[in-house]
């Protein structure tokens, strides 16, 4: 079954050829005189002749991979599997960790594409990947990683797009940087010059440069047009009036000289062609079963040679396809004539594609035709293969394309569809599907119609686990777990994947509820499990979960191993997802510890990984790690910039929320002494002293804590110190509770602020003392660094000789470290500028005199390339110049 689900058109990885096309000297003259950028877009409507010209100019040039493509492939699974097996054809060695990946069980597509990208980066020769008919995909998963394959493209590969619409890519940021050739319907109309030859040479008429013009204005260079009205020409007499005859807009022309042309053939040819119009792909035999007549593979050739809008996918002329606006004329036409034939022409081209062991065109063509029931059967045989093969989208548009009555009686289908469903977020219409399949399982007697037995037995335990992802998005905990527990007691011990699915829910609840001793048990178990499966990342998921865990426990030795163990898992798959989330866990646990260049080394090993390595935590947490370094290192307006692009893609996915953007936001406004932004924060969000405490809220309400202690600091006020101070006790004895030892340093060190501001020096020591005794067998720093001078000011008072002393005196080298940093470079004495640059704007100055690109540097001051732009906007102003090199000569000249 898994080889019938992703059974490829080998078809669809040839350019289809034409004979006798017109040749076009000013279209290969634009094509060469850019060179080969990153992307080439050939964009027009329908008959324009788009894959005629991309097929004539690349599909000759050594190292083309084409792949035609149409909307069964809007699938990011069968997509890429499409695209890897493209490439192949011309690179086969870049391809072998890509195809592996796609080959495993649930493969990550962001991976896939990270993968395929390092390898192409070693192949020596050129690569032109050609995708023609785009306008198909409307995946944003697939435009998603389309847009991150063309921006990190090696430099000897090129994409080239054939599509009736513009793509959702970056066009104009490759507009800007002169990265994008385009080819549109103006470049690609004949012109009057072409229109005669076409006329005159290709098609043999014998018409008057006059009768040429007219029709040519007619068609207004429309190939597929002209190329009609040349068929209707052919043998008649009065070819001046019929040219004069016609007119209208492109449908009208296109319907009536495509009626022009059929009334021309010959009743078997005619009958042929309305038939067939229903297959998307024609080859011999299937044309012979779809029309139960013989002679298939030579009414083929015959319309080949006749020019008949037939076109050859293959070298071998065994496959074709029509031209797609002419089959969509031929469609209409058989409706009209024959509607109710239609259905049986499909049932016939379902049964031939199920003999050939290809379940994608059976089903697309049971469903074409109405037969609801057969396109059901096959459905569920092919469902467990497709889930495997991460082909969900595909399957999910076909279950959502059955009439509701089907799921009534087939409760492995209607399962399917909740999974389907569920796997995109979607989880707002499953709990009928649910209940129905519940239903169905509580009657003794056996389901109407099933066709997967073993689905069949596997289906409590599965309705049991999407029971517990409901309540945890209900925040039923309880609820959660105990579906979990469900799924224990219902699925066998080799059930590795429903097991390990059951407990990373059971573990993510008791999370969310702040038992860490019970979550991390749970965690444990499903990375034992997922492993087992082949779930390499999910595995990922749940050892940085693990990880998290083990933080806020304190343990960032057993979150430093768990990371690591991690990342050797994926050395043998090399952009597995949830690797760059794994390093970005890593360089905490590290800034954690104040160790700021290892911190560094692992958010730039994320950051060259890219996010499709990531999860769907990605975006936000590593521009949050980011800021956090940068915060480390004195740069707070770049922190800043880094969380306000961080919070927008604030998503934790089924994660607990415990550390929101917001909060962190909120902590660096108090070190630039925006003690009004943070005040406002905690308004806005409803934090208050008084509320019930919780896990979740723990973060914010220690941030609240931090607002209080810095208004103190500001302008004294034993209030904001009263207040803050039983929160914190209460905070204490519900981190201690809980065992997370993380925040009960943190609460520590806090207190110790506050007793200080009371005056009350033993007990700040105490406090602080306490502190340090708990932070030393783990290595916490920076909880220290950030508490503010009067935390630190307490380290002195330490005993040296005391169980705190040796680590209270390694804080301290880390405090005079962060003090002794870098200054940033100031203008020489007499030096005229408007304002002086910021510290992050001599940072960019500095990497502007090296041969680094704007992107580099953005990549190197690890923000985004718009922010960068923006950074040396303001430069430009402050030195008075306009451009890159005037801006270095002018800051030599300043001694910057």
């Amino acid at each position: 079954m898994d080889g019938r689900s992703v059974l490829l058109l080998e078809t669809k990885l040839h350019a289809p050829r034409r004979r006798g096309a017109l040749a076009r000297p000013r279209l290969r003259d634009l094509l060469e005189r850019r060179g080969q950028p990153p992307l080439t877009l050939v964009s027009a409507a329908a008959g324009f002749g788009k894959t005629t010209l991309v097929a004539e100019w690349f599909a000759d040039r050594p190292g083309t991979a084409w792949l035609s493509l149409d909307r069964g492939d809007d699938d990011p699974a069968l997509f890429w599997t499409y695209v890897v097996a493209a490439l192949g054809s011309v690179a086969p060695d870049a391809v072998v960790g890509a195809r592996s990946l796609l080959e495993g069980p649930r493969p990550a597509i962001d991976a896939v594409v990270t993968t395929l990208l390092n390898d192409l980066h070693a192949v020596a020769h050129e690569v032109v990947l050609v995708l023609d008919d785009y306008h198909v995909i409307e995946s944003p998963e697939i435009h998603e990683a389309v847009a991150f394959l063309l921006g990190h493209l090696p430099e000897r590969v090129h994409l080239v797009i054939a599509s009736r619409a513009d793509p959702p890519l970056p066009l104009a940021a490759l507009r800007a940087r002169g990265e994008l050739l385009e080819v549109r319907a103006a470049d690609l109309r004949f012109t009057s010059e072409e229109a005669a030859s076409y006329l005159g040479d290709a098609m043999e008429l014998k018409l008057a440069p006059s009768d040429v013009e007219r029709l040519e204005a007619r068609t207004e260079g429309w190939i597929a047009a002209l190329q009609l009205a040349a068929l209707s020409l052919q043998g008649r007499h009065d070819a001046a009036g019929f040219i004069a005859e016609f007119a209208g807009d492109d449908r009208f022309i296109l319907d009536y000289l495509v009626g022009e042309v059929l009334d021309r053939q010959g009743a078997d040819t005619r009958a042929f062609l309305l038939e067939t119009s229903v297959l998307g792909r024609l080859t011999g035999p299937l044309c012979d079963a779809v029309t139960r007549r013989t002679g298939g593979r030579a009414m083929l050739e015959h319309l080949e040679r006749t020019n008949l809008f037939l076109v050859p996918l293959d070298d071998r002329r065994t496959w074709y396809r029509y031209h797609h606006l002419f089959a969509d004329v031929l469609r209409s036409r058989l409706l009209d004539e024959e509607g109710p034939r239609v259905a049986e022409l499909h049932r016939r081209a379902s049964d031939w594609y199920d003999a050939q062991g290809d379940d994608a065109a059976s089903i697309g063509h049971a469903l074409a035709g109405g037969h609801v029931d057969r396109a059901a059967e096959r459905i569920e045989v092919a469902a467990p293969a497709m889930r495997r093969h991460r082909t969900e989208a595909t399957l999910r548009g076909w279950l959502e394309a059955l009439p509701d009555e089907v799921f009534r009686h087939r409760p492995v289908l209607a399962l399917t569809l909740v999974g389907t469903r569920m796997a995109s977020g979607d989880a707002t219409s499953v709990e009928p599907l649910l209940q129905l399949v519940e239903s169905a399982l509580a009657t003794s007697d056996p389901p109407a119609v099933v066709h997967d037995l073993e689905e069949l037995e596997r289906l409590p335990a599965q309705v049991s686990v999407y029971r517990a992802g409901l309540a945890l998005l209900a925040g039923d905990l309880e609820g959660s777990i105990a579906h979990a527990g469900r799924v224990l007691e219902l699925a066998g011990p080799g059930d590795h994947l429903l097991r390990g699915s059951a407990t990373a829910l059971s573990g993510l609840a008791h999370w969310t509820a702040g038992d860490l001793v019970a979550a991390e048990r749970r965690y444990v178990e499903a990375v034992r499990d997922l492993a087992a499966a082949g779930h390499l990342s999910d595995v990922l998921g749940c050892t940085l979960a693990l990880a998290d865990i083990q933080v806020a426990q304190g343990r960032l030795g057993d979150a430093a191993r768990t990371l690591d163990g991690g990342l050797r898992r994926t050395t043998a798959h090399p952009g597995l997802r949830g690797t760059a989330d794994l390093h970005i866990g890593m360089s905490e646990v590290l800034l954690d510890r104040s160790d700021l260049d290892g911190a560094a080394r692992h958010l730039e090993a994320s950051a060259q990984l890219g996010e499709p390595a990531g999860l769907p935590q990605h975006p936000y947490r590593w521009r949050v790690a980011a800021a956090r370094l940068r915060h480390a290192r004195g740069d707070l307006d770049g922190a800043l910039e880094l969380l306000e692009a961080a919070e927008p893609l604030y998503d934790t996915d089924f994660s607990p929320p415990i550390r929101p953007v917001a909060a962190v936001v909120a902590r660096v406004q108090l070190a630039r002494g925006e003690l009004d932004a943070a005040s406002r924060w905690a308004r806005d969000h409803g934090v208050a002293v008084d509320d019930d405490l919780t896990y979740v809220d723990e973060f914010a309400h220690l941030t609240l804590a931090r607002t209080l202690l810095a208004r103190h600091a500001v302008h004294p006020d034993a209030a904001a110190l009263e207040a803050a101070r039983p929160l914190l006790d209460r905070l204490l004895v519900a981190a201690d509770e809980g065992h997370r030892e993380g925040s009960a340093i943190e609460v520590l060190v806090l207190l110790a602020t506050v007793h200080h501001g009371r005056g009350d020096h033993p007990a700040a020591v105490a406090a602080l003392e306490e502190a340090v005794r708990r932070a030393e067998p783990e290595g916490h720093v920076r909880v220290f660094l950030d508490a503010g001078p009067a935390a630190t000011e307490l380290l002195d008072a330490i005993p040296t000789g005391g169980p705190a002393g040796p680590h209270a005196r390694r804080i301290l080298a880390a405090v005079g470290a962060v003090a002794a940093g870098p200054v940033p470079s100031r203008p020489r004495s007499g030096s005229q500028l408007v304002d002086d640059l910021s510290a992050r704007e001599v940072d960019v100055l500095r990497l502007l005199r090296s041969d680094l690109s704007g992107p580099e540097i953005a990549g190197e001051l690890l923000v985004s390339l718009n922010t960068f732009r923006t950074h040396t906007k303001h430069i430009y102003t402050k030195l008075g110049v306009n451009n890159r090199r005037e801006a270095l000569r002018r800051a030599a000249e300043l001694g910057l």
